[in-house]
């Protein structure tokens, strides 16, 4: 099964989130089918928060990919702020 979930980089105590579409049996770390975008938690200032290729989700999901949990609350967050621009 395809998944789309995300995935950690970034140094101890600064955490960063690729979201990668991925086989479920890879593990977190493994190679990923695609990177859709990615997810800063402590971004600051200017810094963009969340970046997602709405559009390639789509693809992804009409395929038969199942998000995360949080995953599917970032795509929904990024909609309501695309439809609210």
């Amino acid at each position: 099964m395809v998944t789309i979930r995300l995935t950690r980089r970034g140094a101890k105590k600064q955490p960063f989130y690729h979201i990668v579409v991925t086989d479920s049996r890879k593990r977190q770390g493994g190679m990923a089918l695609e990177q859709v975008g990615y997810f800063n938690p402590i971004a600051a200032g200017k810094q963009t928060r969340l970046q997602l290729d709405l559009a390639r989700v789509d693809y992804w999901l009409d395929k038969g990919a199942k998000p995360s949990d949080r995953v599917a609350e970032l795509v929904s967050k990024q909609r309501k702020q695309a439809v609210a621009a």
